[in-house]
């Protein structure tokens, strides 16, 4: 077998890169909250998820439930949100309101 032909030779390089091309996609969904105040807890359940804590700062992997709904829910277990966002799009003023009333 011999390297030399341009269609193996462009079969072998497809799949020397395939890991590459799907490691470069865009990164899992997930919802991020940024706690008014530091947190002391590293891990929560809240919402049916596991949120991962750092200081302001948690995240977790997005389940397909409405964003309002897991920030009241997270605001229950550590305090009021200052931002939240479920893939990248964030709640308005509004709805962040609700999430802390």
């Amino acid at each position: 077998m011999s390297l030399r032909s341009p269609a193996l030779l462009l079969s072998t390089l497809a799949l020397a890169l395939a890991p590459t091309a799907i490691s470069a996609q865009a990164p899992s969904a997930r919802f991020v909250a940024e706690l008014a105040t530091p947190t002391a807890e590293t891990h929560v359940v809240a919402g049916g998820v596991v949120w991962r804590c750092e200081a302001t700062r948690c995240t977790a992997p997005f389940n397909g439930s409405r964003a309002a709904r897991m920030c009241t829910q997270l605001g229950r277990e550590l305090g009021p949100v200052a931002r939240f966002e479920a893939n990248g799009v964030a709640l308005n003023a509004d709805e962040l309101a609700r999430c802390n009333g």
